[in-house]
């Protein structure tokens, strides 16, 4: 059993909702985000998306580009993603790490060298926004072929038809985009983002997380009240770049740690948010 799946049935017996936060991969630089990366399961995260920064990401709003663009000016590459996640590993075996971006950086990398690569690190999950199931082979297939969880997004207009294409190879678990824009956007209402998390589950059997919107603690609590799992992205991503105050590599290594600081310190109460939602 995968560590996403042991970690979704552990909270399923718990009755609670997992709290997945969402960082860029060397924002601000690679030490702070390494720091910050470590400090995410003490502060509650059940499971971590890293973003791997990238030129053009098209699904990203402002928040997240801004993001990418302060990681790839640090010099952050997919390879020292990698790095990142191997070094996490070295003190935690057990919290589910899942890489999401783009397809590019992964083909520059070579698909199969980036599976190995992946796998040795302790990477477990991938979320590749602009690969639709129609190009599976490119690398879902591998993927799961090499024991990664391949997580398909759905979004307010995937109907029942096109969500059986997107469900067929998925693995892990589903992302539901609650707007039908990019990332930081306003989340949908309550009652039609839970219609969908429950006609998602129905068609899966998968665990269904909820992103793409959710910036306050109000709105985490809200929405761990009926889907699997809350995901909050655009939210930490501004706090820190908030903390850093635009500095970027600038920033001293006091700057970075209050930065990293602050967001963890966002991250606990989101958690407890999430936690106590039921």
């Amino acid at each position: 059993m995968s560590r996403i799946a042991r970690k979704f049935d552990s909270l399923k017996s718990e009755n609670r909702a997992a709290f997945i936060p969402f960082i860029m991969g060397g924002d601000p630089a690679f030490d702070a985000s390494l720091r910050l990366l470590k400090g995410l399961p003490a502060a509650g995260a059940d499971l971590i998306e890293i973003g791997v920064a990238f030129t053009d990401p098209m699904a990203d709003g402002p928040a997240i580009q801004a993001a990418g663009l302060r990681a790839l000016g640090a010099g952050q590459t997919l390879a020292r993603t990698l790095d990142m996640v191997a070094r996490f590993r070295q003190g935690d075996d057990v919290t589910p790490i899942i890489l999401m971006g783009y397809f590019n950086p992964v083909h520059a990398f070579g698909v199969d060298e980036f599976l190995k690569t992946a796998k040795a690190a302790g990477v477990d999950g991938l979320i590749v926004v602009d690969l639709p199931p129609e190009e599976d082979e490119m690398l879902c297939l591998p993927a799961r072929a090499a024991g990664l969880d391949f997580i398909r997004l759905a979004t307010p207009t995937t109907d029942d038809a096109r969500l059986r294409a997107v469900l067929n190879t998925s693995s892990g678990f589903v992302y539901y985009v609650s707007v039908a824009g990019v990332t930081g956007g306003q989340s949908g209402g309550r009652g039609d983002v839970d219609r969908a998390v429950t006609r998602i589950k129905q068609a899966s059997g998968l665990p269904v997380a909820v992103g793409f919107g959710i910036k306050t603690v109000d709105q985490a609590m809200a929405t761990a009240q009926f889907a699997d799992a809350v995901v909050v992205g655009s939210a930490l991503v501004e706090r820190l770049a908030q903390r850093i105050a635009g500095r970027g590599l600038e920033a001293s290594p006091a700057e970075a740690d209050s930065a990293v600081d602050g967001v963890l310190a966002f991250a606990r109460t989101l958690s407890a948010a999430v936690r106590s939602a039921r």
